[in-house]
């Protein structure tokens, strides 16, 4: 296997009529601009980054190439329905952005010619074990450690406080994220704020290069690259992890109940530390300024031994080879 066949494509079907997905979208490019990449767009476009940095040849969508060619593998990185809407002959490497829970295709291997499903991080792997047992494989993206790094500019700010609390907002408002804010204040401890899904990838890069910490709030992550560029940016994290059950409203508690879960899936000591509640915030915000003061985090340290650009792509390459 000497170029991988990669295919990547965001979902964009008919609304009303036939083919209004063509003017829709120049609409929305026109209204809005540039659409910004999410999370599982990063997923193939740091794995692109990466397989440039190690020299390996790939394809981007050559539908033509792997039709002619169905004995190459073909590399799926996502989204679901590149591979539910066209029919495969290849062997298929499907993922790292693929759906939320085997609920949704409990017969996947059956039905496509899936060799090997990546997701993200290890307790998604766990969470899709007993449905697809040793065929899913936990792969995590890297992180452009050029484009987040130190830049020696002065803080000026103690704390960002990072709020991707996805679910009942309202209600972690007056539980969590207020009992923080409160917190910081009673200590004189100053703090920007920036709410997920609301801000450029250059509001965050100022905001890290202001503050001397990082406040991370979300429910749980499959990987998290935001808090992993804080991290390469040199930041260290506070992070509440509450650990519990998976808590995404379409599946849980009916469908799916799967614990634990995890907001850090990629972490050691030196990239923080972490609290479950308001009410461990104060003591975690104890230690943490007092490690910040002996200047004994490494964070960036962390992201460069486990997760850059050409050692995530290295990974996949192997495990493409691996299965092909």
């Amino acid at each position: 296997m000497s170029t991988l066949n990669l295919f990547y494509q965001e979902p964009d079907p008919d609304r009303w009529v036939p083919f209004d997905r063509y003017p829709r979208r120049l609409i929305r490019r026109l209204v809005r601009g540039a659409p910004r990449p999410g999370g599982q767009m990063m997923v193939f476009l740091n794995l692109v980054k990466g397989l440039d940095r190690i020299g390996v040849p790939y394809r981007i969508n050559d539908f033509r190439h792997a039709r002619q060619h169905p004995d190459e593998l073909a590399c799926i990185v996502g989204k679901p329905q590149v591979l539910f809407e066209r029919e495969w002959a290849n062997p298929v490497l499907f993922g790292a952005s693929v759906f939320s829970h085997p609920v949704d295709c409990p017969d996947l291997f059956e039905r496509y010619p899936v060799r090997r499903m990546l997701v993200p991080g290890e307790w998604m792997r766990r969470m899709c074990e007993p449905f697809y047992g040793d065929r899913v494989t936990a792969w995590p993206v890297g992180i452009d450690t050029d484009r987040w790094a130190p830049t020696g500019a002065p803080k000026t700010t103690d704390f960002l406080i990072y709020d991707k609390v996805r679910w009942d907002h309202d209600a972690y408002e007056a539980s969590l994220i207020g009992p923080v804010r409160n917190e910081l204040d009673r200590r004189g401890l100053t703090y920007t704020e920036l709410r997920y899904g609301s801000y450029e990838p250059a509001d965050l890069a100022q905001s890290l290069r202001q503050c001397r910490a990082v406040i991370f709030l979300c429910e749980h992550e499959t990987q998290g690259i935001a808090y992993q560029q804080m991290l390469a940016s040199g930041v260290p994290v506070l992070a509440w992890d509450r650990g519990g059950f998976w808590q995404d409203p379409s599946y849980y508690p009916d469908r799916v109940q799967f614990e634990p879960v995890s907001s850090v899936p990629y972490w050691d000591e030196r990239c923080g530390i972490t609290f479950e509640d308001s009410d461990s915030f104060g003591p975690a915000l104890d230690a943490f300024v007092a490690r910040l003061a002996d200047e004994s985090f490494a964070p960036r340290d962390y992201i460069l031994e486990n997760l850059t650009l050409e050692k995530s792509a290295q990974e996949y390459v192997d495990i493409a080879r691996s299965v092909a």
